[in-house]
């Protein structure tokens, strides 16, 4: 029953912030191209974000490990809210700084979260470590379910009630605020050691260098996401042409994605015990 609490208290602080992250994709290119840019200027606009999240995930950890992690957490929800409240403006400036602050937002949400979970379990509750997996298993059942969701619901604020493609991105600030303002009055600080971003830095440069293995996986890994970017800005100009509901599509991308991480899953644990390259 304690381990169940606490995984709920997890869950309840996390989830809406993931809703509210995947609320943010579907009519992004579209928000942009209502407001009258040229494809030119809205991919410099995916481009503040993606150098940022690139940036600032070189030092998140760390930053996350000084500033603390709770505060970490409900500075994402901060971070994000203000970044949808931006999306209201026509301001090519103001719409870049929105950009980059969803990226700064993130990159916490993605290493924040999970961070203070496993100190928490582990220093905190005392719990087994073998229970971490059921934790995250959840998240990632979750999370899927919450993509799919999402991209139903941009559809149904920006068409069905004829709100605009900013309309999602409005929804997603209460998700953001009960976020914050959740782990902020329930969940306890904890912090992790600090270290100077150099020597962190240095050493990982040290690991991909001395081990070939671990280059490679960063270079495959480094080409996958590079496509997954690319794809994250040209299917909406490939298919608003042809009268596709750009929610419903987006929905449809990320029921596939589930349907093929479970996939993966039963073919390496399942009978087959398939082993991946």
């Amino acid at each position: 029953p304690a381990f169940r609490r606490f995984q709920r208290e997890f869950l309840l602080g996390y989830l809406p912030a993931l809703a509210a992250d995947w609320l943010q994709g579907p009519l992004l290119f579209q928000l942009l191209q209502s407001r009258g840019f040229l494809r030119s200027q809205i991919a410099a606009l995916y481009s503040c974000g993606f150098a940022s999240n690139v940036a600032f995930g070189l030092v998140s950890s760390i930053f996350v490990d000084r500033l603390g992690r709770k505060k970490s957490c409900v500075l994402s929800s901060g971070l994000c809210s203000v970044s949808c409240l931006l999306q209201l403006s026509w301001d090519f400036l103001a719409l870049a700084t929105g950009r980059v602050l969803a990226a700064l937002g993130t990159s916490l949400l993605f290493s924040a979260f999970e961070s203070w979970y496993i100190h928490e379990h582990l220093e905190h509750h005392d719990f087994p470590g073998e229970w971490i997996p059921d934790t995250f298993s959840r998240v990632a059942l979750w999370n899927s379910g919450l993509a799919v969701a999402a991209g139903l619901v941009a559809e149904l604020v920006a068409e069905g009630l004829a709100l605009g493609p900013v309309a999602p991105f409005l929804v997603a600030v209460p998700f953001l605020a009960l976020s914050g303002i959740f782990s902020g009055k329930n969940w306890d600080e904890n912090y992790g050691k600090s270290r100077p971003c150099s020597k962190a830095c240095g050493e990982g440069l040290r690991v991909l260098l001395s081990d070939p293995r671990a280059l490679l996986l960063g270079l495959v890994q480094a080409l996958v996401e590079s496509i997954l970017l690319i794809f994250a800005f040209l299917w909406t100009p490939v298919l608003e042409p042809h009268g596709i509901p750009l929610g419903i599509a987006f929905s449809g991308f990320t029921a596939a994605s589930a349907v093929g991480s479970a996939l993966f899953r039963r073919g390496t644990t399942g009978r087959l015990r398939l082993q991946p390259l």
